[in-house]
């Protein structure tokens, strides 16, 4: 089993998003986790847009990066710069993706606005998350 571990800064909405979309797009060869170097908790609106798609997170938990996971992933992805800076070294032999997005939830304007920051953050993860089923 490829073990994929998706982190941020504080595993409330992209990595949020992208283990959701993992959990659905990604058969039972993958097992899924996320995580951030800080908590923030579950952002409402990452579980609202996802749910418009189809994609319940709302049971997921902010969580911090937990070493042995960490240690054992095959892929790491990070979603931000801040995580790509801040995370523990990845180890040579672990692939590394970096998807560099920006914080959905720094979005300002009215709340129709911001809500489509977070759909089109959302979106591209999709798509990102649909080519790791070629991760083998």
């Amino acid at each position: 089993m490829r073990k994929i571990y998706f982190l941020c800064t504080g595993n409330s909405c992209r990595s949020q998003m992208a283990e959701g979309y993992g959990h659905q797009l990604l058969d039972e060869d993958f097992e899924i986790h996320s995580a951030g170097i800080e908590t923030h908790g579950l952002n409402p609106k990452a579980v609202k847009v996802m749910a418009e798609d189809g994609v319940d997170i709302s049971g997921q938990t902010s969580d911090l990066i937990a070493m042995d996971y960490f240690v054992q992933a095959d892929l790491i992805v990070t979603l931000c710069g801040d995580a790509k800076d801040k995370c523990p070294t990845i180890p040579k032999d672990k692939t590394h993706l970096h998807w560099d997005l920006e914080d959905p939830a720094k979005a300002q304007g009215t709340d129709e606005e911001i809500l489509n920051e977070f759909r089109q953050t959302r979106d591209r993860i999709k798509q990102e998350v649909k080519k790791l089923a070629a991760f083998k």
